[in-house]
């Protein structure tokens, strides 16, 4: 191809030379030199590696001793690195696979639990080598542990060795003195034996250590969970301070079917249950909460787009997602079935238990929600026929953990749930609206006296006694002040002072008004004579009467108070809570009635219903005669009273300021009167601990149960 190419270039040349073009030879002349130039070293450079590739006989090379040396060298260290590396793998396997004791002592007690019979088709076929040997040595170490385990459980406990603390570390001196096995390993099952014990004493006393000892393993906790029974696992949740790994994990939900949320199944659980048993009201709110959820169903779905009626605020407001406020309509109407026995056994057989299991763990964000749906489940454990379905819905793990909030309003519900689960160390029944708040837990410390607190009809069981609202200004002058901050000073101030004592809140069941619907028969549930038989069966169901009791009210509860101890001294049955009484703390109470009722009635409804506004018109007939019936046998029975009187105006409204107890309306005619410079709202909200508000308040406690706490 270059010989051609070439050929071509010299004819061009020799044509360019001839006659015709001799005219063209000059221009070209140093141009073709060049390129001839250039044309020859490209000949020679493709002449050149024809002949590299060109096949024939390679060229011999011989190769040099030196390099035969150096892949000596390199074989030689890859040959002695490798039989390094596999001695060191022979001794490491050697070493791995020796049986250690000390590890398989370690390892017998979770071998107790999780290890299976293997059967002897596989022990037949078992390979051998070391797996085997490691295998048997682990199952004869796991049954010399078995049988040693077996000779200390099966030794019959003595109740009365237990009860004095040396003669039971003596016992279980002489327990472990015979057994080849670590006394850490072996306590556990000695108190797992003593929490089923027949002696109650006992079995008492084994949960309580059970939950002292946090020096367990955390395969001990797992192995714990799966052991103790129901009737300990609520008595650990009832204890200080407990390790949440004592308790299994709630089971694993189903999954919902294709199209059905949550707010189907609370709607489908509220239409199962009867109409029947409950009254009006209850009712009423039931086909509410079903139409509302209808409505906001519609409208999450973009189908509702009307002007007026009770679609227009799902109208409105279409751009959030009303989930949330749909389960809350649900949940309050399911909290007024679980009030009626026989509707709890259908929510529980309709799965109800497993939905708001549900329903809990998708709104940990909302507290609301969560109390309600506690506030269910402590409905439900009125009745001891569901306690099994309870507790295998995994409801013990989560009311132990909520015993732990730092909110008091959330420890509270769950510890009257618990309570009501616990049947062991609990007579009475706690119903709903009746929270303890002292002692929420088990203890040592015997229960003397009954302190219980009333709150007026528009306040709550919580948030009127909770600590006097500060200012942010104030807040910035004393550094600290709001990690003091109570919530509720009876349940962090007053158990304190007092340890002997069980506090109880009560509230109404004022949480119907919080749907803004007035329900037809709701007047009749607002009268002071209903809501007294009310809140004295309920109280009668929690022992209150059988201890000296006193009480706290504010403003409308204290009218309440003297009206359930005038109904409770003609009840012959309720004759010890009237007898047991021996003092009466009342804040800002209107025994005489109030101006608030000559007020507009915007001005009414901000503080009272309106049928207790007519109860309230001053020099009311029927406040005149309950007053005096009460004088009447608070003096024959000597039933001590200190009462607080507002000094201040409270705001009611836009510029409307208002003296709401005056003076001579607060002042009973008996027993002690302290005006104090506060309104209506913050008389019973003591601004610290060492206020004269709470000192005089403790103070008087302390002095009418002085003969029952002080021994």
């Amino acid at each position: 191809m270059t010989y051609y190419l070439w050929d071509n270039f010299m004819f061009m040349y020799t044509a360019v030379g001839s006659s015709e073009g001799r005219t063209l030879i000059s221009p070209f002349k140093s141009y073709l030199s060049i390129a001839r130039w250039r044309m020859s070293v490209a000949a020679l450079r493709l002449i050149h590696c024809r002949r590299l590739s060109t096949t024939g006989p390679g060229v011999k090379r011989v190769l040099p001793w030196r390099n035969i040396r150096k892949i000596a060298k390199v074989t030689g260290a890859v040959v002695l690195g490798g039989c390094l590396f596999i001695t060191y793998e022979v001794v490491a396997l050697d070493k791995a696979v020796t049986i250690d004791t000390q590890a398989i002592l370690q390892e017998k007690y979770k071998s107790y639990i999780y290890l299976k019979a293997t059967p002897s088709k596989e022990q037949e076929n078992l390979a051998a080598g070391l797996t085997h040997k490691a295998r048997r040595e682990l199952h004869k170490a796991a049954r010399r542990f078995l049988e040693v385990s077996s000779r200390i459980l099966l030794q019959p406990l003595d109740a009365a060795k237990l009860m004095t603390q040396g003669l039971q570390r003596q016992s279980q001196q002489e327990h472990f003195s015979h057994v080849d096995a670590d006394p850490h390993e072996v306590a556990l099952w000695v108190l797992l034996k003593r929490t089923r014990s027949a002696t109650k004493a006992v079995r008492l006393q084994a949960v309580q250590e059970l939950a002292e000892n946090h020096h367990w393993h955390d395969y001990q906790y797992q192995t714990a969970a799966q052991v103790i029974d129901q009737r300990t696992a609520v008595g650990l949740a009832r204890t200080p301070r407990v390790d949440l790994r004592f308790f299994l994990s709630p089971p694993a939900l189903p999954e919902l079917e294709d199209g059905c949320s949550v707010e189907d199944g609370l709607r489908q659980l509220l239409a199962s249950l009867p109409q029947s048993e409950v009254d009006k009201c209850v009712q009423y709110f039931t086909s509410l909460a079903l139409r509302e959820s209808s409505q906001s169903l519609a409208a999450q779905r973009g189908g509702l787009w009307c002007f007026g009626g009770n679609g227009l605020p799902y109208a409105q407001s279409l751009t959030s997602v009303p989930s949330e406020k749909v389960e809350s309509f649900c949940l309050q109407a399911l909290v007024q079935h679980s009030k009626v026995q026989s509707h709890c056994d259908h929510i529980v057989a309709n799965g109800g238990l497993q939905l708001l299991q549900r329903v809990y763990q998708l709104r940990r964000d909302s507290l609301k929600i969560q109390r309600n749906i506690v506030r269910i489940i402590g409905n439900l454990a009125i009745n001891e026929s569901v306690h099994q379905a309870i507790v295998q819905s995994g409801w013990v793990s989560v009311l132990a953990e909520m015993m732990q909030s730092p909110h008091i309003m959330q420890a509270s519900h769950a510890a009257r749930a618990l309570a009501n689960l616990d049947r062991e160390t609990v007579g009475e029944k706690y119903q709903d609206g009746v929270y303890v708040l002292h002692p929420q837990t088990r203890g040592n410390e015997p229960i003397k006296a009954d302190v219980l607190f009333i709150h007026g009809l528009l306040g709550a069981a919580f948030k009127t006694w909770r600590q006097k609202d500060r200012s942010v200004v104030e807040e910035e002058k004393e550094a600290g002040s709001r990690e003091d901050y109570t919530e509720c000073w009876p349940k962090s101030w007053l158990a304190a002072d007092c340890p002997n004592l069980r506090i109880l809140s009560v509230e109404y069941d004022t949480h119907l008004s919080d749907w803004k619907a007035k329900c037809p028969a709701e007047n009749q549930r607002k009268s002071l004579a209903y809501r007294s038989r009310e809140l004295l069966n309920k109280l009668k169901s929690a022992g209150v009467g059988e201890r000296p009791v006193v009480w706290v009210a504010h403003s409308m509860g204290g009218l309440l108070v003297k009206k359930m101890l005038l109904d409770a001294s003609e009840d012959p049955d309720m004759h010890e809570l009237m007898k047991n009484t021996k003092g009466i703390v009342f804040y800002s109470v209107p025994h005489n009635g109030t101006s608030m009722a000559e007020y507009s009635v915007n001005v009414r409804y901000l503080l009272f219903p309106s049928i207790e506004v007519r109860e309230l018109c001053k020099d009311s007939p029927a406040l005149h005669d309950l007053n005096e019936n009460f004088l009447n046998i608070a003096k024959d029975r000597e039933i001590k009273v200190l009462s607080f009187a507002e000094t201040l105006p409270t705001n009611i409204g836009p510029m409307i300021k208002i003296l709401v107890v005056p003076t001579q309306s607060a002042n009973l005619g008996i027993g002690d009167l302290i005006e104090v410079n506060v309104d209506h709202l913050n008389i019973c909200k003591p601004e610290r601990k060492d206020s004269f508000l709470y000192k005089r308040s403790l103070q008087f406690i302390q002095e009418a149960l002085q003969s029952y706490i002080s021994h």
